[in-house]
C-alpha cells in the first residue's frame, strides 16, 4: 500500500533542505503541493530519497517547485529522474489566447488555406480516377471478378427510384420555362417561339443539368455516406484482409450504374419537361399538343439531343468519383461522415457546371448551336 506523502524541513550544511517521503502519486499527495507552494524561504534542495513511488504529477509539483524556489532536486532514483526531465522538457510557456491577426491577413490566409485544399481535393480525385480505371481494367482482365447483382442494385438505387422526383422536377420547370418565356415573348408577338425556347433548352442544357443536380444530392451523398460508414466500422479494412478490393467491390458498381444511368434520366427529364412546357402552352397559350410537337420537331435540331446525350455519362462519372472519394477520406468519426458527405455533393455540383460550361464552348466551336 502506498504511503501518503510527507514534508519535512531540515537544516543541512547551513541551508535548509525539504525531504519528501511516501507517495508522490496523485492519490496520495493530499496538501502535499499547497505545503510546497506556502514554502518562501530560500531552499537549499528538494530531497527525494525517501519517496517509494512518484508519478506525472508528482514529479510536475516537484519540478514546480524547484523552479519556483531555485533550488535542486537531489536523491532521485533513475525511473524517477527521467520522469522529471520529461517534464522539464515539456515545461514550455503556452499562451491561453492565440496571438490577435489583423483582419486582412486572416483573410488572405483562409483564401490561401482553401486553395491550397482546392488543389490537394483535385489532385486526390484525379488520383482515385486513375484508381477506379486500374480497377476496371483489372476487372475487363478477369470477368470473374464483376459484381452483376450489385450493378444491378445500383441501378435499381440510381435510377429506377429516381424516376418519381426526376420526372416531377422536370415537369414543374418545364412549366416555369414556358410560362416565364411566353410572358417575356408576348410583348413581342412571338408566343410561338416559347416552343423553341422549351425545346432547345430542356434538351440541350436544363434537362441534364437538372438531372445530375438531382443525382449529386440524392445518389452522391448517400455513397458518400456508406462509404464513410463503412470505413469507420473498419469494414473496408476487412475487405482488403480478405483479399477482396474495396475499388472492384464497392466504387466500380457505383460509378457504373451512375454512368449508364445518367443518359437514360436526363433524356427522361427533358421529355418530362418538354411535357410540362407543352402541358402549359394548351392551357395559356392555346396552342393545341399536336401543334406543339409539330412545331418543336422543326425547331429542335438533332444534335441538341446527342448534347444531353454526351454530356450525361461525363456527369456521372463526376457524380459518382465524388461521392466514392470523399466516402473513402473518412477517418476519423461519425461528424466526418457528414462533412465528406456535404463536400461530395458540393463538389459533384461545383464540377458538372465547370464542365457543363465547357461544353458549351466546345459544341459551339465545333458547329453544335
Amino acid at each position: 500500500m502506498n504511503k501518503a506523502a510527507e514534508l519535512a524541513e531540515e537544516k543541512r550544511d547551513g541551508g535548509t533542505v525539504v525531504r519528501l517521503s511516501g507517495s508522490l502519486a496523485i492519490a496520495c499527495l493530499g496538501d502535499l503541493p499547497g505545503r510546497l507552494d506556502a514554502l518562501q524561504e530560500p531552499v537549499a534542495a528538494i530531497d527525494l530519497s525517501d519517496v517509494d513511488h512518484m508519478d506525472t504529477i508528482g514529479a510536475w509539483t516537484v519540478h514546480r517547485t524547484a523552479e519556483r524556489l531555485g533550488c535542486d532536486i537531489t536523491g532521485a532514483g533513475e525511473e524517477q529522474q527521467r520522469l522529471i526531465d520529461a517534464i522539464c522538457d515539456l515545461d514550455e510557456p503556452m499562451p491561453i489566447r492565440p496571438d490577435a491577426v489583423p483582419a486582412l491577413s486572416r483573410v488572405v490566409g483562409q483564401i490561401g488555406e482553401a486553395v491550397i485544399a482546392s488543389g490537394a481535393t483535385l489532385m486526390g480525385l484525379l488520383g482515385f480516377f486513375g484508381a477506379t480505371l486500374i480497377a476496371t481494367w483489372n476487372v475487363i482482365r478477369h470477368p470473374h471478378r464483376f459484381r452483376i447483382n450489385a450493378v444491378v442494385q445500383r441501378f435499381e438505387v440510381v435510377g429506377v427510384s429516381a424516376l418519381g422526383i426526376i420526372g416531377l422536377m422536370s415537369f414543374l420547370i418545364g412549366i416555369v420555362i414556358a410560362q416565364q418565356g411566353s410572358v417575356q415573348l408576348r410583348q413581342f408577338g412571338m408566343e410561338m417561339l416559347t416552343i423553341n425556347l422549351v425545346g432547345r433548352l430542356t434538351f440541350r442544357e436544363l434537362g441534364v443539368l437538372m438531372t445530375a443536380i438531382m443525382v449529386a444530392g440524392r445518389s452522391g451523398s448517400a455513397f458518400a455516406a456508406q462509404l464513410g460508414t463503412m470505413k469507420l466500422t473498419e469494414e473496408i479494412d476487412a475487405m482488403r484482409t480478405i483479399g477482396v478490393s474495396p475499388m472492384e467491390a464497392l466504387v466500380l458498381p457505383r460509378t457504373l450504374a451512375v454512368v449508364v444511368m445518367m443518359p437514360l434520366l436526363g433524356f427522361y427529364a427533358s421529355v418530362m419537361a418538354v411535357i410540362g412546357g407543352g402541358f402549359l402552352c394548351a392551357i395559356a397559350l392555346e396552342i393545341p399538343p399536336i401543334t406543339f410537337l409539330q412545331r418543336l420537331r422543326e425547331v429542335v435540331p438533332i444534335t441538341d439531343l446527342w448534347v444531353g446525350l454526351i454530356k450525361a455519362p461525363v456527369f456521372g462519372i463526376i457524380i459518382a468519383l465524388s461521392g466514392c472519394f470523399q466516402g473513402m477520406q473518412v477517418k476519423g468519426n461519425a461528424e466526418e461522415v457528414g462533412i465528406r458527405t456535404t463536400a461530395a455533393v458540393v463538389q459533384a455540383i461545383f464540377l458538372v457546371i465547370v464542365i457543363d460550361a465547357f461544353f458549351a464552348v466546345f459544341f459551339t466551336w465545333v458547329g453544335w448551336n
